[in-house]
């Protein structure tokens, strides 16, 4: 709620959940004095270390507050949804939703065009108990979504690809981002409900030179050692390594389901022919024709659920409406999951 500067600063960072307030909260390594000083660069204290710069570009604070008692009111939220410790139980609020609810405007979410976005952050609050909604991170890494919410009174650990915010991509800070909460989830045992609508990774030297191998592998490396219930939807495009990395049954996912819409590929269809089918379109007397023709066969055969259904890729294909029913069963069929791993010290997560 206050200034934090210096070695200090490494407290917060090392707890799990950062508050800060705004115009009120500072944290920095060095303050505005010494950095003029030393570099000459001018910056204020709200620019360098405030609430939204943290909350915003760095992702170091998870909630920018209004003032003390939003601070207080929304720490209270957080811990209403956690358990004392991994081995208590969850926490159960009484719930007036029902579990056989369905969603009819979730029928309608998914754009007829594949290249216009969506708000994910409708689609979970329209599942979740009373839609309600408390997410972490709001302003950070956008594309991905990552927020607390309650199915039957149980709270629930989203995970969420958002095609309103960069196509839903796969970057470094989204990486970082997903991991960290899927982490903490798995402290405490909250089951994990992840939705995927990925076109892939950032492409670009500037992820590469960031290090979106290893910030991406974070993900996998997340996802691959929870051990408590992970259920997948996906709602639209899921290509490439992106797909493995958004809890595909590759990576240990309980229960993977997909609307009629969903598209689980290698890549999308106009890429995938321009390197497949290359020398026929090139040698066709009438390249573009040829391209189309080509690009609609691929996406016939390709580019739907029922193929991957068919190569048990996914359990089940569902009707968007009945997202809250099928996640509401299986949370209950898989809530006394027990996983045993094998003794070690510790894994070696690619930090």
């Amino acid at each position: 709620m206050g200034p934090t500067a210096g070695g200090a600063v490494y407290s917060p960072a090392l707890t799990d959940w950062v508050f800060m307030v705004k115009k009120s909260s500072y944290m920095y390594i060095t303050g505005p004095d010494v950095i003029k000083a030393v570099i000459g660069e001018e910056v204020t204290h709200e620019e360098l270390g405030g609430a939204v710069a943290h909350a915003t570009k760095s992702g170091v604070c998870h909630f920018a507050t209004e003032n003390d008692e939003d601070c207080i009111n929304k720490v209270k939220i957080l811990l209403s949804y956690l358990p004392d410790s991994c081995h208590s139980p969850l926490p159960r609020v009484n719930c007036s939703d029902s579990p056989d609810r369905e969603c009819p405007e979730l029928d309608s979410m998914i754009p007829d065009k594949a290249t216009r976005g969506y708000d994910m952050k409708k689609v979970v609050m329209t599942i979740a108990d009373n839609n309600e909604i408390f997410e972490p991170h709001e302003l950070w890494a956008k594309n991905m979504l990552v927020a607390f919410i309650r199915i039957m009174g149980q709270p629930v650990g989203i995970i969420a690809n958002n095609p309103k915010f960069g196509a839903g991509v796969l970057d470094v800070n989204a990486s970082d981002k997903a991991s960290r909460f899927i982490r903490f989830c798995d402290a405490f045992n909250i089951p994990l409900l992840t939705f995927a609508d990925v076109p892939g990774y950032m492409p670009g030297t500037n992820q590469e030179w960031s290090g979106i191998i290893s910030h991406g592998a974070k993900l996998l490396h997340a996802y691959s050692e929870a051990t408590v219930p992970k259920i997948t939807v996906v709602t639209r495009k899921d290509y490439g390594g992106a797909y493995i990395g958004m809890c595909s049954k590759y990576l240990g996912a309980d229960y993977v389901m997909a609307w009629p819409s969903a598209e689980i590929a290698v890549m999308g269809a106009e890429g995938a022919c321009n390197i497949v089918y290359r020398r026929e379109i090139s040698s066709a007397q009438d390249p573009a024709a040829r391209r189309g023709e080509l690009v609609a066969l691929y996406e016939a055969q390709f580019n739907n659920p029922y193929f991957a259904a068919s190569m048990g890729i996914i359990e089940e294909i569902i009707a968007p409406r009945d997202t809250r029913k099928r996640v509401a069963v299986l949370l209950d069929a898989l809530k006394d999951k027990s996983e045993v791993r094998l003794p070690k010290k510790h894994n070696n997560i690619p930090l």
